[in-house]
């Protein structure tokens, strides 16, 4: 897809400092069915491309409902019930899981037909997020392969993007990254897109990392509140950044809860002069002919309840 995906008006390359790539997970059968939708009319509305990485097995987040409450209690941001709902916290448990790919097919399709770049988050999100950082290779193999094998039946193209739920990774993941074609990935924290380095071994598929925090993860911190965290995020956009910043979205929160502050984000970001980019615009803008190899490393993120895979120090032969 090039700059004209879903932006006609935007035919020529953004400078680096008007760059703003939008990554939007979409992790439960709700967030498919509701959040995406919505995602899209205001996307369209605001000529704005993006990249939706989906879910596409079973969704089990009622069997996670436990770490869910702890996280959001400490965390006093969006609750559990605005961001999922009582089925979806549920699902796995008291309800059957619903097969998101199955079920939402239609939806998925109307993603791609409407100029969006789609790619795949995981088999499973809540499975992914629980279990991918300390997953074996058999693990790792089966969800990923399923997750691929399954984009290719609706797409009826093989992926070319791959965002990681949560932001776990594991050695076996980047390797598969390799493996199953990707053209570059999104499993990253950092500043700039890069070549990964696992444990001294090349990865040859391009990260491209989340280089600004989520709604939900400035929200009661430096007195942000729902009323003024768009004020934040704009400082931070206006940050340099070697080659434009790439913002994460869900669609269980800014296509639902946080629609109105997502929405009036981007009218004041255009003011400004950004253009918002799909994961592969973005990649496309910046080259990859010249990348840093960094090393990937795990640390924590303000805001998040677990470690994350984060862009480490660059790797000098």
């Amino acid at each position: 897809m090039g700059f004209s995906s879903a932006n006609p008006a935007e035919q020529a390359v953004p400078a680096p400092h008007a760059r703003i790539a939008l990554r939007i997970d979409v992790g439960t059968c709700r967030g498919t069915e509701q959040g995406v939708p919505r995602l899209m009319e205001v996307l369209k509305r605001h000529r704005a491309s993006a990249t939706f990485l989906f879910s596409l097995g079973p969704d089990r987040t009622g069997r996670a409902i436990t770490r869910i409450y702890r996280e959001r209690a400490a965390r006093g941001r969006i609750t559990p019930m605005e961001r999922y709902g009582l089925k979806t916290l549920l699902y796995g448990t008291l309800l059957p899981a619903p097969d998101t790919g199955t079920r939402c097919r239609d939806i998925l399709l109307q993603v791609a037909e409407a100029g969006f770049e789609v790619g795949i988050g995981a088999w499973g999100h809540m499975d992914w997020v629980q279990h991918a950082a300390t997953a074996d290779t058999d693990w790792t193999y089966e969800h990923m392969q399923r997750a691929n094998e399954r984009f290719a039946e609706i797409f009826g193209v093989p992926a070319r993007v791959h965002g990681a739920s949560g932001w776990q990774m594991n050695r076996h993941a980047y390797r598969l990254t390799q493996r199953l074609g990707f053209d570059y990935c999104s499993d990253t924290r950092g500043s700039q897109p890069f070549v990964p380095v696992v444990d001294a071994e090349l990865i040859a598929c391009p990260q491209i990392p989340t280089t600004l925090p989520t709604l939900d993860e400035l929200i009661g911190t430096d007195d942000c509140s729902r009323d003024n965290v768009d004020d934040r995020l704009l400082q931070l956009a206006g940050a340099d950044a070697p080659a434009g910043h790439v913002l994460a979205l869900n669609a269980e929160t800014e296509g639902m809860t946080f629609l109105p502050i997502f929405e009036r984000l981007l009218e004041r970001l255009s003011a400004q002069g950004k253009v918002f980019l799909s994961l592969g615009d973005y990649i496309a803008a910046a080259g990859t002919s010249e990348l840093p190899r960094h090393c990937i490393t795990e640390g924590a993120a303000a805001g998040v309840g677990q470690m994350v895979a984060l862009q480490g120090d660059e790797f000098l032969l």
